[in-house]
């Protein structure tokens, strides 16, 4: 009984004890519980503000561009006196295209159904790169007045421009004079000796050989103003890269176009424009022949083209004496957008305005010397020239062992080929382009000035990483 009665009475103090613990425990889950809760909720917001810190961080950060404020003869007295840029030969007078930032006149005559219907058309000179790039420049949206912050420095000197006043007729002295006295002005910055010039970098609407003389003969062509100890340091972005790029600071950037539009949609519609074009013609050639040089490349394209069968080529005449003006945007892409394939032999240099011209119409270039594409404009177009364009040997041509072996080349690419091709050529035209500056363009999209400056903040760059190196390398000898 006894033994019984201490049974049922540890039983019930068992049964205390274990309510006791249970009760313990729960307590002690929902305390720690609460506390964990705590450090959670602490560390969530401890992340959430790390968050927000870094979305304060400057976006600008190795994108910062410092302008350097030029007197006034090196760009604007260039404009301002711009009747001296009109040579006799010239069918317009120049000043015209220094209208609307550089674009030149707007078009306005639309009734074609050849160019959209917008107002992003324009009379655009080749030459007038300098002025587009220095305007857009103005805008860029990583300026900066404190130049210690930049990670590049641009110079604003119309080098072209100055130059085409005294490109003919003019004593040598005279054609380098400017540039000798933009190095001067430079050099005595406190900005150039940062980097002793390697971070600047100016931009020149002709190539740069015209800035490549290497003589002081009166005779020889162009100035001598890339052969400057001080300009050998900057960089130079111009419509043709010297293929001898001793310094590896000579970047080809595209011709301008005339079409200038300020919208991604913008540029979407037209690409979906030039995917439904009609192309009657296999190929077509937009140029005039020179009479100087019988039997040049270009002479024997133009006969080939001319002598295609079922009329598959279409030539369009743009010498002085031809039908066509060629200055006219709506001319040529008229000829341009009914075309598969445009034939881009080497001008009067390697590269043409005509090549982005093709791009633009959705017209598949056809290739005939490595320097007139492949090799410069290696910010903006493919590696992989294949994907969007033809190549021709010029000296398959010149061997002619076939007369038509532009036609029976292009002729052997499948439809299924030529589609890829034309589509890749379509998507390049938002890269080709140089928007308008006068309005604030939508995120996203990337033009050829986007290119062109992330492409040389990418070489100062490396430059600067390099210097950085070399400098280490000397400490520890030392």
């Amino acid at each position: 009984m006894e033994n019984l009665l201490i049974g049922k009475s540890g039983s019930k103090r068992w049964l205390v004890f274990l309510i006791t613990n249970i009760f313990c425990f729960l307590w002690f889950c929902l305390n720690y519980g609460s506390s964990i809760g705590s450090k959670i909720e602490i560390k969530v917001n401890s992340i959430e503000e790390k968050i927000i810190k870094k979305s304060k961080v400057d976006l600008c950060w190795g994108q910062y561009i410092y302008i350097h404020n030029l007197p006034s003869q090196f760009n604007e007295d260039v404009l301002r006196n711009c009747q001296l840029l009109t040579r006799k030969t010239d069918k317009f007078d120049m000043c015209l295209f220094t209208n609307n930032s550089g674009f030149g006149p707007r078009v306005e005559n639309f009734n074609h159904g050849v160019l959209s219907n917008t107002r992003s058309w324009f009379f655009t000179n080749q030459f007038m790169l300098e002025v587009i790039f220095h305007n857009r420049m103005k805008k860029y949206k990583c300026l900066t007045n404190d130049s210690s912050l930049a990670s590049a420095i641009f110079v604003p000197f119309y080098a072209g421009l100055d130059l085409r006043r005294h490109l003919w007729g003019y004593k040598a002295s005279v054609r380098d004079a400017s540039g000798f006295q933009l190095v001067k002005w430079l050099s005595e910055k406190p900005e150039w000796k940062k980097m002793w010039g390697m971070d600047h970098f100016l931009v020149s609407g002709r190539i740069s050989r015209d800035f490549s003389r290497k003589s002081d003969k009166n005779s020889e062509w162009g100035s001598k103003f890339r052969f400057l100890p001080e300009s050998r340091n900057m960089s130079m972005l111009s419509i043709e890269s010297s293929l001898n790029n001793i310094n590896n600071n000579d970047f080809a950037i595209p011709y301008p176009t005339s079409f200038h539009p300020s919208t991604e949609t913008e540029v979407s519609q037209w690409q979906d424009r030039m995917r439904r074009q009609n192309r009657p013609y296999l190929f077509s050639f937009g140029g005039a022949r020179r009479s100087r040089n019988k039997g040049s490349l270009r002479d024997i394209i133009i006969n080939q083209c001319l002598e295609s069968s079922n009329n598959s080529c279409k030539f369009l005449d743009c010498s002085s004496s031809g039908s066509s003006n060629c200055d006219n945007p709506l001319n040529v892409m008229r000829v341009f957008q009914k075309s598969v394939f445009c034939l881009q032999p080497p001008g009067d240099s390697y590269t043409r305005r005509s090549i982005f011209d093709s791009i633009l119409a959705g017209c598949i270039p056809v290739f005939f010397h490595p320097g007139s594409a492949y090799s410069q404009y290696l910010w903006h177009l493919p590696e992989n020239h294949t994907k969007y364009s033809v190549f021709i040997s010029g000296k398959s041509l010149r061997d002619r062992k076939s007369r038509f072996i532009i036609y029976e080349t292009l002729v052997g690419a499948s439809k299924e080929e030529q589609e890829a091709m034309r589509e890749e050529v379509i998507r390049l035209i938002p890269r080709i382009v140089y928007a308008d500056n006068t309005i604030r363009l939508e995120t996203g999209f990337e033009d050829a000035f986007d290119l062109a400056v992330k492409g040389i903040l990418d070489k100062i760059e490396i430059l600067r990483r390099v210097i950085k190196e070399k400098e280490k390398t000397m400490d520890s000898i030392r």
